[in-house]
């Protein structure tokens, strides 16, 4: 049985036979091979008697090809290494031609990677990556389940917008090309497969919603789909929501619950994906020397990180945080893309990141935004002007997290539902939670992918999942 590289190197048994498969990073000198085999950043050399081996066998050995290795594991002679695993057999599983296999060991363009993003997760960066992606991914489970909370699989599919957004990809099983129309010359979906307009779900949070009313604590972890025509660098149409809903919860407990996640999931990566973020980090003070001073980071990678898990995160006011802009620098000298007049201004991420990188210089909570910019679903504070919402903004990214207090009481929630124009009759089942046994209740979405870029410092979202779905891009 062949053993991981991953463990070859930690136990570093030497004088043992072993056998190992991976992939070939490089070939030098007829001699070297770097193995890699995905359970690790590291590679294993594997030491080759050339003179001892067939000629049309080390032709085969190139970079890309599937080979299998027995030996025996020997201290290393040269440097960057402590052990070597000197070959006594080899075998070719896959060969790889050169001419034709696009990642060579040198380095690509992250478009190039992109476009090729079946097999970007041979290079050492995009390994890296999706390690730590797993690794965040156990973290939030860990987290939620240590907690008391129960995994909820919410439907992919639906007939309700949670967020009243209208971006929304429609499901059909209708013959495109044939459509039944009624008498009005509408689409008569009552022929459709569940007999009604459907769409994939924007958000678990309506259902984990309904749950919470019984189990008390459940979170929702799965894809979700915005039909948003953004093409930018933080924004994808498929990607990956934890939502947690909580019963008996207000907005206080609710921020404690995502400031306690975040810090959770970061420590959690940092103890088990040392060796990865440390590649990242070296990665990332390489690409910082090439910016201009004024757009470095203030914090290298690993650095940033811990001051996220070691600092409470500085809680304001949405009021508060409009007086602060109004009068920075940036908004007075007219630098702000969109400008802040006052009270009803929508953040942007540019005004996210000037609260967090320049004026407090640690993740912000902003909570008590203007009810007319927020969901229909979040609670009404005593002033009738904001709500219990909140956001959680971290360095780099802006908005990681966004939630809120739930509106429990009827009423309100039904005349929110008028103002917002969506129909009772469509949500009935929703309003049931408050007509028996209402209660104060809370939850929060975090965008995981936003989570990954932060920890592994990538800069562009689709860097960040095995396999971008963004506008005109639907491959592999």
């Amino acid at each position: 049985m062949s053993l991981e590289i991953r463990a070859i190197l930690a136990t570093g048994a030497v004088g043992s036979e072993i056998e190992v498969k991976g992939w070939v990073r490089t070939f030098r000198n007829n001699q070297f091979i770097s193995l890699n085999d995905g359970s690790t950043i590291h590679n294993l050399q594997i030491v080759v008697d050339f003179n001892q081996t067939d000629e049309a066998l080390l032709k085969r050995i190139t970079t890309g090809a599937a080979i299998s290795v027995s030996g025996i594991l020997k201290e290393s002679q040269g440097s960057g290494q402590k052990v070597e695993l000197v070959a006594q057999r080899i075998l070719v599983l896959g060969d790889s031609d050169p001419e034709k296999y696009p990642i060579q060991p040198k380095k690509h363009s992250l478009e190039f990677l992109r476009e090729n993003s079946h097999l970007r997760f041979r290079t050492q960066l995009f390994s890296a990556v999706f390690r730590v992606r797993h690794h965040l991914a156990m973290a939030i489970h860990k987290y939620f389940d240590e907690k008391g909370f129960f995994y909820l699989h919410a439907p992919i599919i639906t007939a309700s917008d949670a967020e009243g957004a209208g971006e929304m990809f429609q499901v059909t099983n209708l013959d495109v090309n044939k459509l039944p129309r009624g008498e009005d010359g509408q689409i008569n979906y009552q022929e459709d497969f569940f007999g009604k307009k459907t769409s994939l779900s924007v958000s678990g949070q309506l259902q984990a919603e309904l749950a919470a009313m019984g189990l008390g604590k459940v979170y929702t972890f799965g894809p979700t789909f915005r039909a948003e025509n953004s093409n930018t660098a933080r924004h994808l149409a498929e990607f990956w929501m934890i939502e947690p809903e909580v019963a008996f919860m207000d907005i206080h407990g609710d921020m404690d619950l995502a400031e306690g996640l975040l810090k959770f999931c970061i420590q959690y990566a940092l103890d088990h994906c040392a060796d990865d973020l440390q590649f990242l980090h070296e990665r990332l003070e390489q690409e910082e020397k090439q910016k201009p001073q004024q757009e470095r980071s203030p914090m290298p990678l690993i650095e940033k990180l811990k001051f996220c898990v070691d600092n409470e995160y500085q809680r304001l006011t949405y009021t508060e945080a409009i007086e602060i802009l109004k009068s920075c620098p940036p908004n007075k000298k007219g630098k702000f893309q969109f400008p802040i007049t006052g009270f009803g201004a929508d953040l942007q991420s540019e005004h996210e990141r000037y609260l967090v990188e320049k004026h407090f210089q640690k993740p912000v909570i902003l909570i008590d935004y203007p009810k007319e910019i927020k969901a229909f679903y979040m609670r009404v504070n005593e002033d009738d002007k904001t709500v219990a919402a909140m956001d959680i903004l971290f360095p780099g990214i802006g908005e990681m997290v966004g939630g809120s207090q739930r509106e429990e009481r009827l009423d309100v929630l039904i005349k929110k539902m008028e103002e917002f124009d969506i129909p009772q009759h469509e949500m009935d089942w929703y309003l049931d939670t408050r007509r028996f046994g209402t209660n104060p209740h809370a939850g929060f979405g975090l965008g995981f992918e936003r989570l990954v870029m932060f920890v592994t410092g990538m800069s562009n979202i689709r860097d960040v999942i095995p396999f971008a779905r963004s506008p005109r891009n639907c491959e592999f």
